[in-house]
């Protein structure tokens, strides 16, 4: 029995490495991709391996990440490594990007997709509170907050406005409805 590839979705302040992170807890048999972005290792944020725009696009074309993308001036990678968890029967789940969700559904047909959203004003605090934002970057982020997914993604849509183990409970619900 093969695994599935979870793909954490949302707007930014919305929570994602936050209820990653928890699920990862509820559920130590989940594997956790270890993204890596172009952007410094000490920016802070998730565990992730930061490198060199050169350093990505070697990489990338020798076929290092199962999928990679951009989003907000940076790249992001999930490397190949994920497709022998996902062969040995291993649930895998990364914080991704709606823009990538179709190029991943073809790559893992039975893969879902966590929608993380949460109210406006929630976002716009937490955004202001992590403080790597200007304004004008805050506001950008918010306007992009209702972008569309894109059709035939297998989704479920977690509200992040109260606690974190609810988001947790509501997600662990739809991923293992058998085992809650």
């Amino acid at each position: 029995m093969s695994g599935r590839l979870i793909v954490v979705v949302g707007p930014s302040g919305a929570g994602k490495d936050t209820v990653i992170d928890a699920l990862c807890a509820a559920r130590p048999d989940l594997i956790r991709a270890r993204r890596v972005i172009t952007r410094p290792s000490e920016a802070g944020g998730e565990d992730f391996e930061g490198v060199s725009e050169a350093d990505f696009d070697t990489r990338a074309a020798a076929g290092a990440f199962a999928l990679h993308w951009g989003a907000h001036g940076l790249r992001y990678g999930i490397p190949v490594e994920i497709d022998g968890h996902l062969a040995a029967g291993r649930d895998v789940m990364f914080n991704g990007s709606r823009g990538i969700l179709t190029t991943a559904l073809a790559r893992y047909p039975e893969m879902r997709t966590l929608f993380i959203t949460a109210d406006a004003d929630v976002l716009a605090a937490r955004l202001n509170a992590r403080g790597r934002e200007d304004a004008e970057d805050i506001a950008r982020r918010l306007k992009r907050a209702d972008y569309a997914m894109p059709a035939g993604v297998n989704m479920v849509r977690i509200a992040n406005n109260g606690t974190v183990q609810a988001a947790v409970d509501a997600a662990l619900s739809a991923l293992y409805p058998a085992r809650v």
